[in-house]
């Protein structure tokens, strides 16, 4: 769940989802649906659904032992599975992630572009080198640490920093300039105009096709423009960010029309057992 999202956002989601699955079996048996409505809101679902085929690989096989284990499972990358096999099973493995590439990034001075595979080959390599066998887990999480604390990103907290003076980057001035990353595209904005339709059954929803790579089977409002001549009344307005696309959203709430897409009616009370994609539930909290 903190893949890409803050601390204080995943909290509440992480209490409700070990409450609807308290251990691993419980989420393995569990459908798919049910795990993404737990996850709904969180966005990259990509995550539950590997969690979820995870759950189940470790259910059906056994427990891992191990940094390879780690790796056979669905959604594991190499830092994720190096954090376990250290921290869990003392494995020495160097955990490298954003974090942990800035600090080798400035104690070693390299200049790399820190998206490149060629630098993050370097960085893990440094890191390997550099990694406490003896006490693995305990290297890699005071690492990951020293990164998000005192190695930040802008203003390195260098003067309370325990490895200052091995620092090439503070050694030569140069901490506020590395690492060296390439700037981000620049969002573009897109408009997206959406129809809150309701009737005395609730809710009009529809489902995405199961063969959209993100959404897959969520369920969320039906653009505006599905319903030619409806017209409906602006409610709310918002944006939301994924990757470079900042969509400004408005959504127009309205009696149902005659004719209506393929889609289902889904009470208000049926809604938190349903899989609903974040911009949908961002947009129901705003029209209520």
């Amino acid at each position: 769940m903190l893949q890409q999202t803050r601390v204080e956002a995943v909290i509440p989601y992480f209490e409700r989802f070990l409450a609807s699955f308290p251990d691993l079996h419980s989420l393995a048996r569990a459908p798919e649906p049910a795990v993404l409505a737990a996850w709904s809101g969180l966005g990259y679902y990509s995550r539950a659904r590997n969690l979820h085929r995870g759950a189940k690989q470790v259910a059906a096989a056994g427990e891992p032992t191990g940094y390879e284990d780690l790796r056979a499972l669905a959604g594991i990358g190499p830092y994720t599975a190096a954090a376990i096999a250290s921290i869990a099973f003392g494995q020495p493995h160097a955990a490298v992630d954003g974090n942990v590439m800035r600090v080798v990034s400035r104690v070693t001075g390299d200049s790399g572009e820190i998206s490149s595979p060629a630098t993050k080959a370097r960085f893990t390599e440094a890191a390997r080198l550099l990694l406490d066998r003896g006490r693995p887990g305990d290297f890699n999480q005071a690492m990951m640490e020293l990164g998000a604390m005192v190695c930040v990103p802008r203003s390195p907290r260098c003067a309370e920093c325990p490895v200052a003076r091995f620092c090439l980057a503070r050694a030569t001035g140069r901490e506020n300039e590395l690492p060296v990353k390439l700037k981000k595209n620049a969002s573009r904005d897109v408009p997206l105009d959406l129809a809150l339709v309701s009737n005395r059954s609730g809710l009009f929803l529809i489902q995405r096709a199961p063969g959209e790579r993100r959404l897959a089977g969520f369920w969320e409002l039906p653009a505006k423009n599905l319903f030619p001549r409806w017209r409906g009344q602006l409610t709310a307005q918002f944006t939301h960010q994924i990757v470079n696309d900042r969509f400004r959203i408005s959504v127009f709430k309205g009696p149902a029309p005659k004719t209506l897409p393929a889609g289902t009616w889904f009470s208000r009370a049926e809604l938190p057992a349903i899989p609903l994609t974040t911009v949908t539930r961002k947009a129901l909290t705003l029209s209520k």
